[in-house]
């Protein structure tokens, strides 16, 4: 991103980054363990990230805070309404790539 300073691209990385959440609170059909085992990372990575970056900061953020702020709402709420149980398959996918997570 040549020619935009750090304040623009801090600024534009931000949007996509809440436009990322947003996407994936309206994609609850899309199981954690999906994107994990397509991606890599799933929304508690996402939750993670955010906590580790407040932590870098100095800035009180708990693990429950950063997740609820990525979900939308609690994680036990989330996961009640949301989170199937993992498929044999799924389960399999996920074990064969945890050494990549």
């Amino acid at each position: 991103m040549d020619g935009i300073d750090e304040k623009t691209r801090t600024e534009l990385e931000a949007a996509v980054f809440r436009r990322l959440v947003s996407h994936l609170q309206g994609r609850t059909d899309v199981q954690n363990i999906d994107l994990m085992n397509l991606a890599g990372f799933c929304r508690n990575c996402l939750s993670n990230w955010l906590k580790d970056a407040a932590d870098t900061r100095g800035l009180p953020l708990t693990k429950d805070q950063s997740r609820e702020h990525v979900y939308g709402m609690p994680y036990d709420e989330w996961k009640a309404r949301h989170q199937n149980e993992a498929t044999p398959e799924q389960a399999a996918a996920f074990a064969a790539r945890a050494e990549t997570h």
